[in-house]
């Protein structure tokens, strides 16, 4: 079995061809046989004497180069850019002082789940570092960072919901809060799911 191994890293020009024809770059194609190489190595075993070296090969390199764009896809999707509603959320954290937003905001806060409200009062109120409060709140900043996204979003849906077109318009300087009686228990329960 290492005698096929051997043969295998020979033709190593060839199979590096067969892998950057079907990815943009050359090292992400050597990254790839490397890859492709030490996974025959662990699978060796499955080789069968009547089976061909190169026709296992390459479908072990095949699955090395579907492998990648999966992971791609999955990079992409984790990584990407909030969309511009998100990035205004994330770049201008909310502050007691500002006299631009909506007197609703403080209600609504205390009609989240408790530790949505806990995440925005600290990071976004009282302008504390994410990783600041995650390590007082126990947890990673991943963590918070996604604590933090989804409260907000909830922050979101509640001013709709109470403050209407006044929200969706940006809710500058409205006076809903003298004008509307609160959140109802059942829409206060039915965001906090």
């Amino acid at each position: 079995m290492p005698e096929t191994i051997a043969n295998l890293t020979h033709q190593r020009d060839r199979f590096l061809a067969f892998v950057q024809r079907r990815v943009s770059d050359r090292a992400i194609a050597e990254d790839i046989l490397q890859a492709a190489y030490t996974r025959a190595l662990s699978r060796a075993g499955s080789l069968k004497a009547d089976d061909s070296a190169e026709a296992w090969f390459f479908r072990i390199l095949r699955n090395a180069v579907i492998d990648h764009y999966r992971h791609s896809v999955v990079e992409q999707r984790t990584f990407k850019p909030l969309d511009p509603e998100d990035q205004l959320e994330t770049m201008q954290p909310l502050s007691e002082e500002s006299t631009d937003i909506c007197g609703c905001i403080h209600t609504a806060i205390d009609h989240l789940h408790p530790s949505y409200s806990e995440v925005l009062r600290k990071v976004d109120l009282d302008e504390a570092p994410l990783e600041s409060f995650a390590a007082q709140s126990g947890i990673t900043p991943g963590n918070a960072a996604v604590r933090a996204h989804r409260a907000r979003k909830a922050l979101h849906k509640q001013l709709l919901h109470h403050c209407g077109a006044c929200a969706q318009a940006g809710c500058l300087n409205c006076n809903c809060a003298s004008s509307q009686a609160g959140p109802s228990a059942e829409q206060i329960s039915s965001s906090r799911r």
